[in-house]
């Protein structure tokens, strides 16, 4: 059931504009951060709204990546996920029509919890990057793997990003492609989401309402992220949110 804007707590308000500038500060280069903007956004509301509130600020968040990074996407990777992607996409759209808020808040919590470890997991044993591509397969399941695990893990949680990052690293893209590659993928597959999450009543007039509100804290994210990364620690900054992101995870994980 969805929750009025109105009728928002203190708390919920606090909790989204928290995410909502997490979301923009992932799209202006911190690493690591966008998790912890799912993981609020499913803590404020209602797990089903939430999947869908935070929809259209991601892909206004994407505009500013593609803004930047247009011009560097290497687009043969984004088109060898595409079919595994959509395939994905749509096996968590038929999951989503058949939950109910505590299980789509479980299951969110399990995609947290995982794509965590997964990011804890690439840190420990990519001291040299080069070598750490090398040990993950180039072949076509490994692609079609990720690309399904992609799109239902972002149909339902909006949480493939590090599925993505450890994808693409083992393909040894140059950090400018890289980035941009990144950028155009999730624009586009944020973009493809968007009938679904109307067909399903997770868009809607009200959640639309809510991102108008929160675009105030997400652009101001995106534009200061650059300025933030100089300036703290990224290593201390990636450990505090991916130990929020944990809690929270576990949180949505153990609720009801």
């Amino acid at each position: 059931m969805a929750v009025p804007v109105f009728d928002l707590t203190a708390t919920q308000w606090g909790l989204l504009a928290l995410g909502a500038f997490a979301t923009g500060l992932s799209k202006g280069g911190v690493a690591g951060v966008a998790i912890l903007g799912v993981a609020c956004f499913a803590n404020a509301l209602p797990a089903r709204m939430s999947t869908g509130a935070l929809l259209p600020l991601l892909i206004a968040a994407d505009l500013i990546g593609v803004a930047f990074y247009r011009k560097h996407a290497e687009w043969r990777y984004v088109w060898r996920l595409t079919p595994w992607v959509v395939v994905g996409v749509v096996a968590g759209a038929l999951a989503l029509g058949h939950v109910d808020n505590t299980q789509v808040a479980r299951l969110i919590g399990v995609i947290l919890v995982v794509m965590v470890t997964l990011h804890f997991w690439r840190q420990r044993t990519a001291q040299d990057p080069e070598a750490f591509a090398t040990r993950l397969p180039h072949t076509w399941w490994f692609a079609g793997l990720t690309g399904f695990l992609a799109g239902f893990t972002t149909m339902v949680a909006n949480a493939a990003g590090p599925l993505m990052i450890l994808y693409l690293l083992a393909m040894g893209l140059p950090k400018l492609a890289f980035i941009g590659t990144m950028a155009w993928f999730f624009f586009l597959l944020n973009l493809f989401k968007v009938p679904f999450s109307v067909g399903l009543g997770l868009i809607n007039g009200n959640s639309l309402l809510l991102d108008a509100v929160l675009l105030l804290p997400m652009v101001p994210g995106a534009l200061l992220g650059p300025t933030i990364v100089r300036f703290i620690p990224q290593r201390a900054f990636d450990r505090m949110v991916l130990a929020l992101t944990v809690l929270a995870g576990l949180r949505l994980l153990f609720q009801g």
